[in-house]
């Protein structure tokens, strides 16, 4: 089966390039062409605010530098009678669309996230190489919007990271008349996939699968009755998007300080006694994401390295919301300290996958967005490029996931916690989300200021 109708021939002749396992696991949900891990909606939308003028003919230049920098922009899987394997093509041009965004009387921070949205609800083929593209919107000569778009099967949320901050500096370096400065040796998607399959069966990830065999023995992922059962046509996918107000975010962040946690092990109470609440069991597992960069010299490397990581919080002997939120670090911790790639898990641990089988369930992973850096770049003779992560506008079609729901958290620089819900419209009701997220408002809530409040009263 050939995943891309990208011809294999124009790669280098007798290389056979590896999976990852996680490449592997997205193989696991492809669907075909419009739907699944290889849809047309499966992307990573990300924008950002720009100040000052921007040539947009270095932009396109610099954004070909870094097609050629990250190999894996350029990369195709395939599969045959041998096996899938990826196969790395020759750079070619990133398509640089310039466009004028016209005064409809709104403020220019809602058009820039309405323009953001509308390039969010566009379909890219995995196809097209290379799995990047980029829209500059203009307001006027000194402040516009850049959006790039990657294929969610070539890239994640800190890839895409890498890549503005490695665009902001080809830009400077091209605009200054010369050729862009390598800030070091890029290790290459494909030498973290080999580095994977050869480490495989080493004695660490021995010891880890034994930990996570011990750690889900009988466990299964806590879905989410769904308001109505999935059926054989594409998903359909919305977001829900939120902000939490100040004094709720401020005493969530200063109640993770006060426990010794992050906000996310604080997060994740609250998310685990929404779905003891919502299923009925005091026992859930919810998927979570991480970097994947447990190799540390991957750290700059663009790619799909996120990691499907499980967490088991057992609420069983908890009497008080507080008492949660300790189990909810344990379960980190352990997390965090025994992380190997899901597919070693899944293998070990095969019910654990059963919810995604069952039609009237849906997987919602619960995840707080990390970054390598601060979300501002250049902006020292040329202009300033400052993400967009303030948003509150919802959408009915956005870009989609693999299968399931996902929510996503993200605490914004002045310390606001932001959020989104995105659902199967075919499966869910928006209704349904909102009042998830109410629901889940008002746990967190009772968690960061009434810690000591009995669980069966919240």
């Amino acid at each position: 089966m050939t995943i891309t109708d990208v011809s294999p021939e124009t790669a280098e002749p007798g290389r056979r390039i590896p999976l990852s396992f996680n490449q592997e696991f997205l193989r696991g949900f492809d669907k075909g062409e419009t739907d699944g891990a290889f849809g047309h909606r499966h992307t990573l939308v990300c924008g950002w605010r720009v100040t000052g003028t921007l040539d947009t003919e270095v932009l396109g230049r610099a954004l070909n530098d870094i097609v050629e920098r990250h190999e894996v922009l350029r990369t195709s899987i395939h599969g045959d009678e041998s096996g899938s394997h990826q196969v790395v093509h020759p750079a070619t041009p990133a398509e640089l669309r310039v466009v004028d965004l016209p005064d409809d009387g709104r403020p220019r921070d809602e058009r820039a996230e309405a323009f953001l949205n509308e390039l969010d609800a566009a379909p890219f083929s995995v196809s097209v190489l290379p799995h990047l593209r980029a829209e500059f919107g203009r307001f006027d000569a000194t402040d516009g919007v850049l959006v790039l778009v990657t294929h969610h099967t070539a890239t994640d949320a800190w890839s895409v990271q890498l890549l503005m901050r490695d665009l902001a500096t080809a830009y400077a370096d091209r605009a200054a008349g010369r050729a862009p400065q390598e800030t070091g040796p890029v290790h290459q998607y494909q030498e973290f996939a080999q580095w994977q399959q050869d480490s495989a069966d080493g004695p660490r990830t021995e010891r880890e699968r034994a930990y996570w065999s011990e750690r889900l023995a009988g466990a299964e992922i806590t879905g989410i009755t769904t308001d109505r059962p999935r059926e054989d046509v594409p998903a359909a996918y919305g977001v829900h998007r939120f902000v939490f107000d100040t004094e709720l975010s401020k005493a969530v962040t200063g109640y993770a300080k006060a426990t010794r946690s992050t906000p996310f092990m604080v997060l994740a109470a609250a998310y685990s006694l929404l779905l003891r609440g919502l299923t009925g069991t005091t026992d859930v597992v919810f998927p979570t994401f991480s970097s994947g960069r447990y190799e540390e010299r991957f750290a700059d490397s663009v790619g799909p390295f996120f990691n499907f990581v499980p967490i088991r919080i057992d609420t069983t002997g908890s009497a008080t919301f507080g008492a949660v939120l300790e189990q909810a670090r344990a379960a980190c911790l352990g997390a965090y300290q025994h992380e190997i790639p899901f597919a070693h898990i899944a293998q070990d641990s095969p019910s654990l996958l059963a919810p995604f089988a069952d039609g009237f369930l849906a997987v919602v992973a619960f995840e707080v967005l990390q970054s390598p850096f601060a979300g501002e770049n250049g902006g020292t003779d040329g202009p300033r490029f400052a993400e967009i992560r303030r948003r509150v506008l919802s959408q009915n079609v956005s870009s989609a996931i693999p299968d399931g729901g996902l929510w996503a958290m993200d605490v914004l620089p002045d310390g606001d916690l932001a959020g989104s819900l995105k659902f199967d419209n075919n499966r869910f009701d928006e209704a349904t989300a909102v009042a998830l997220v109410e629901r889940f408002r008002a746990l967190l809530h009772t968690l960061a200021t009434a810690p000591d409040t009995a669980v069966d009263a919240g």
